[in-house]
């Protein structure tokens, strides 16, 4: 099974979003490949070809400031209702040099044509290092931040993060990030993050950073390693409740 085309484009959908409902997509990343610092067994895009945590090499292949600011007010411009406004896109959003900028561009057009509207980012977590990320995510409304493993060990099996991404570090940034969610993928297969203590050292992180709230799904496409398995509903409602139980966090399965 083939896994999803890239967006082709900075703006696409909405999209019905499992979490956000109609969601307009801003991707601030190349169109033809994927730019992440992490690697993801289970990325509906495929294996990540520009593994980096620098986005400095590929400054020519992302859009600019300019091109993101008319092509987001183009769309808005329409008059159609979106719930949200999501970074997103090809890999790591967090990754454009701009991207607190891009944020502050992004608000005062939504301001402007859809009030009613959030601005949200869904973000692997690997770039709470950079004070220009820090302030980008202020500005947002919704900040969904991943965590998908309990262990340093599972998040190199599962996440492949670039050799400069320490776990510890994310961990400590996701402490220090106010009023966030945490979204968790789990899987089952050869490689996982169910077994072997995982789920209670995942709920011992959870503990710790003290997120708002927990979103936890599984994969439902195809993904980039196609030996992966999905959890089902039941075994999710399960962790579910035992990270609500030992947390006080609300998590909600998806």
């Amino acid at each position: 099974m083939q896994t999803l085309k890239l967006q082709e484009g900075i703006i696409y959908g909405p999209i019905k979003s499992r979490r956000l409902g109609p969601s307009l997509g801003i991707n601030l990343l190349p169109k033809s490949y994927k730019l992440c610092p992490f690697n993801c067994i289970y990325c509906q895009y495929g294996w990540t070809l520009a593994h980096t945590d620098n986005a400095s090499a590929y400054m020519d292949d992302l859009p600019t400031m300019e091109e993101l600011e008319e092509a987001l007010e183009s769309w808005l411009k329409r008059g159609q209702d979106v719930d949200y406004i999501t970074f997103s896109g090809n890999g790591e959003p967090c990754l454009y040099p701009q991207f607190d900028r891009m944020v502050e561009v992004a608000s005062e057009l939504r301001n402007k044509y859809v009030p009613q509207a959030r601005l949200a980012v869904l973000s692997n977590s690997a770039c709470l290092g950079r004070s220009n990320v820090i302030e980008g995510l202020k500005q947002l409304d919704e900040r969904i931040m991943k965590l998908d493993c309990g262990s340093e060990e599972t998040f190199r099996k599962v996440n492949h993060p670039h050799k400069n991404i320490k776990y510890k570090e994310i961990v400590e940034n996701l402490k220090n990030l106010d009023d966030m969610i945490i979204q968790t993928v789990f899987m089952d297969g050869e490689t996982n993050n169910l077994e072997n203590g995982e789920i209670e050292q995942w709920i011992e992180r959870l503990d710790y950073i003290k997120p708002r709230e927990v979103q936890i799904y599984s994969i439902d496409r195809p993904s980039a390693d196609q030996t992966l398995k999905l959890v089902g509903k039941e075994k999710l409602q399960k962790i579910a409740q035992k990270a609500e139980k030992i947390t006080g966090i609300s998590v909600k399965v998806f």
